[in-house]
């Protein structure tokens, strides 16, 4: 009983005084707990994310633990085990250590996973300031330094052991309302030709007229990365590869570019096992495995898909794209945002976090943590619109970059309107939907040229319609 209802064991044994002061502490102890929980929501618990109060949580559930197991061990002792005969008492202290184990492991497995994401956190999100970000805030100011959006530059890139440098083949933008929560993504796509640098970035003296690395036909938007860091002399210091793409995207999309966050591909197949799978609708088989698919095919229809399946999917180029392509890594992020629930999250944390700190890398500075976990749960009941930039409204071959920033200030603009107004203006405004909306054009663009790769896309979807979600 005095593992449930600590004092029992004293009231039973006539310690009533004892008995009676264990049992009030507990059962104020226990309506605090639930006062807290039903005060509180989401928004609340984020502070849960800072440092600080993270060794805090820490450290009371280590003191439970330890008063948990001295208040069954006194009550143990409190009822005179030394009246039994040798066998009772070696029965009793195996049933009585068997209830100390057990009281105690959920305050130990709530300070290992609380220890497990701290460390986490501290090998992703660095803790020294990259100096050429913005600049931290002292304590008690807004963390975002009175800004009205922040813009983040979501990475998928490709290196692996077997392969030299890092090409960046998912990029997106989440422009995000710090008031509101309302988000638009651009998507841009990685055969992005000729991209501009703007007069501060030390490429723009390199490629005055663009990106024009590796002619006729190269110059693509996912080869800066490696180029900057491959040339250290030009960008003035070595692995300045996101510097460079930052500044490259915020010019093509008109914006400031504040943070970034690379997510490795090949290890985020690890991060899709470590939650047992994804669920997805294949619309049609795809072949997977090198250039030619012959290590085996996903077949249409509802899958659940391992690590290295979703990986193939959003990656595999046979009989495909690279706009398809990016139509499917959307549905693969999608489906993972969904079913990464809360519940997952919990029984499958250690291995999360462990791939976690394989596959990330940013220059979010921990100072930013928790206000960063705080956005989130604010975006997540917020409205999200998205912005692809491909044909046949954008030609990735011979880009025309007033377009696209015209399109950019428009689709930021419209997501501030009510959801019927944004719809009205061709920005879809359901959660994680692609429009291709044609804003009102500057100048007329040149005749496009063949793209690297074609489209055969035909209009945007929903990712719940494209992916079935």
């Amino acid at each position: 009983m005095s593992a449930i209802a600590p004092g029992a064991a004293h009231l039973r044994a006539g310690r009533r005084r004892t008995g009676l002061i264990l049992l009030s502490v507990y059962a104020v102890l226990l309506l605090a707990a639930l006062a807290f929980g039903l005060t509180r929501n989401m928004q609340n618990l984020t502070a849960f994310a800072g440092d600080g109060m993270m060794m805090t949580v820490v450290v009371v559930a280590s003191v439970l633990a330890l008063l948990w197991f001295a208040v069954l061990v006194t009550s143990y002792v409190a009822l005179g085990p030394n009246r039994l005969n040798q066998q009772g008492q070696v029965l009793t202290g195996i049933v009585v250590g068997v209830l100390c184990v057990a009281v105690m492991s959920p305050f130990a497995l709530t300070a290992n996973y609380v220890l497990t994401a701290r460390e986490a956190i501290k090998q992703i999100f660095p803790s020294t300031p990259d100096p050429e970000a913005p600049a931290p805030v002292k304590e008690g100011e807004d963390p975002w330094g009175g800004k009205d959006r922040v813009n983040f530059l979501l990475i998928g890139g490709d290196a692996a052991g077997n392969r030299t440098g890092v090409r960046t083949d998912s990029m997106n933008v989440a422009s995000i309302d710090l008031k509101t929560g309302n988000t638009v993504l651009f998507s841009l796509p990685r055969n992005l030709q000729h991209v501009r640098f703007p007069p501060t970035s030390p490429l723009h003296k390199q490629f005055p007229n663009g990106y024009m690395a590796e002619l006729p036909n190269g110059g693509l938007l996912n080869e800066v990365w490696q180029y900057a860091n491959d040339n250290p002399q030009l960008m003035g210091g070595k692995n300045k590869g996101p510097r460079a793409l930052m500044d490259a995207i915020g010019y093509t999309l008109g914006l400031k570019i504040d943070y970034y966050m690379l997510m490795n591909m090949y290890g985020f197949a690890d991060l899709v096992d470590a939650i047992g799978g994804l669920k997805i609708r294949v619309e049609q088989d795809v072949k997977w495995g090198g250039h030619f698919g012959t290590a085996g095919t996903i077949k249409a229809g509802y899958r659940k898909l391992s690590g290295e399946q979703a990986l193939w999917y959003g990656r595999s180029r046979v009989n495909s794209d690279d706009f398809s392509r990016m139509a499917r890594q959307r549905c693969v992020i999608g489906a993972f945002a969904q079913q990464a629930t809360p519940t997952v999250i919990l029984t499958n944390f250690t291995r999360i976090a462990g791939a976690a700190k394989r596959l990330a890398q940013t220059n979010i500075p921990q100072h930013l943590v928790q206000p960063l976990v705080e956005l989130a749960v604010k975006v997540k009941d917020a409205r999200i619109t998205s912005l692809q930039f491909v044909p046949p409204e954008f030609y990735s071959g011979r880009p025309d970059w007033a377009k696209i920033r015209v399109a950019s200030r428009k689709a930021i603009a419209d997501s501030g309107r009510p959801a019927r107004q944004a719809q009205t203006a061709n920005v879809s405004a359901s959660p994680s939907v692609t429009s291709s909306a044609t804003p009102t054009r500057t100048r007329q663009a040149a005749a496009p040229t063949q793209t690297p790769t074609r489209n055969t896309q035909k209009g945007a979807k929903s990712l719940d319609e494209l992916c079935g979600l």
